[in-house]
């Protein structure tokens, strides 16, 4: 058995530490990195793309000549694994387990662990194994407005929204063989350049959807989410959202938004944890805060604009949370945005 300590902080980091132990030799093209290795150890490649949200591809096609047990160190690299094997398997333990997961093929995985923490990752010999693995940054991907993962249900919300990574979460789903047609649409790329990479990211894109539609459709079969609500008021309770979401600078309370609708505020409260994993006030603060950012973009309102503009009365209340959502200050933001615009003489 050959161990291999993971220490990294990237995924280009692991692959070198990788490389340490089994040898080859790492090439680069177009931001696609690939390690290929011919040798006593092993016989395959290893590729791996970074991007900028905060995602990144790390794809085995290798066969291992001796027993590979990854140890890796979770505390300055701990992102969310989303894996699949297309072929052969590999095994799986958290650092206070025994026993190992078997991740099988055509098997839908997300993992992660606590942070400061170990995870345990196994390759048997002579296995020709061809695994996805898709890593994500919860920080910066969370942080990406068109990724908010009050579409996802409340467990795998909670794993996304983990940003102190307290909590271990493992899932093995039901085999999908969607992810399979996926995987080798991302293996029969054959345009180079940028275009090969846009294209990669694409389905990329479509892989980690599939893994939490795979993911929402295993949890609800297993248990159906128990409400009182019927589905008028389901669709009452959407309608008031979106209403919401345009007109973010009303002065709502529960109590009147209950009343508009016709509903409890339980009731309401219920709702909108079963449509968006939030509260009326976190959804209410959420879409606030998108409105604001979008401002602060888009057009030349100054601070206090935005804050009377989204409904909003202290401007340091707005300045604290909108830099726990995006993590800097508004005037940061503001900085940033002029700092980064193209001067042309």
């Amino acid at each position: 058995m050959k161990k291999i300590h993971i220490t990294a902080t990237t995924t280009e980091d692991t692959v070198k530490q990788i490389q340490e132990i089994i040898g080859g030799k790492i090439t680069e093209r177009w931001g696609e990195y690939i390690l290929n290795v011919n040798n006593e150890n092993a016989f395959g490649k290893i590729t791996f793309i970074t991007f900028e949200w905060g995602g990144s591809l790390l794809e085995y096609d290798i066969t291992f000549f001796h027993d590979i047990h990854l140890i890796m160190d979770t505390t300055m690299y701990n992102p969310i694994h989303f894996v699949y094997t297309l072929e052969g398997y590999s095994l799986h333990r958290f650092e206070l387990e025994d026993k190992k997961r078997k991740l099988d093929q055509f098997q839908p995985v997300i993992i992660t662990s606590k942070k400061g923490g170990y995870n345990f990752g196994y390759f048997e010999k002579d296995v020709k194994n061809h695994i996805n693995l898709i890593q994500v940054s919860r920080k910066e991907f969370i942080n990406k407005r068109l990724n908010d993962a009050s579409i996802l249900n409340q467990k795998l919300y909670e794993v996304f929204h983990d940003k102190q990574h307290e909590n271990t979460f493992a899932y093995f789903g039901t085999y999908n063989l969607k992810l399979s047609n996926l995987v080798k649409q991302l293996n029969k790329i054959k345009q180079k350049g940028m275009i090969r990479i846009l294209m990669k990211e694409g389905i990329i894109y479509q892989i980690l959807s599939e893994h939490m539609l795979q993911h929402n459709k295993d949890v609800e079969k297993q248990k159906e989410f128990v409400t009182d609500l019927t589905k008028k008021e389901i669709k009452l309770i959407r309608k008031l959202a979106a209403k919401v979401t345009k007109n973010v600078s009303e002065d709502y309370t529960v109590e009147h938004m209950a009343n508009e609708i016709g509903l409890t505020q339980v009731k309401l409260q219920e709702g909108f944890k079963l449509l968006f994993s939030r509260t009326v006030i976190e959804y209410l603060r959420h879409v606030r805060l998108e409105k604001a950012r979008d401002l602060l973009n888009n057009t030349d309102y100054n601070i206090s604009q935005v804050v009377y503009t989204i409904g909003f009365s202290s401007r340091s209340y707005f300045s604290k949370i909108f830099k726990r959502k995006y993590g800097l200050t508004p005037s940061q933001f503001l900085k940033n945005k002029k700092e980064s615009k193209i001067k042309i003489a």
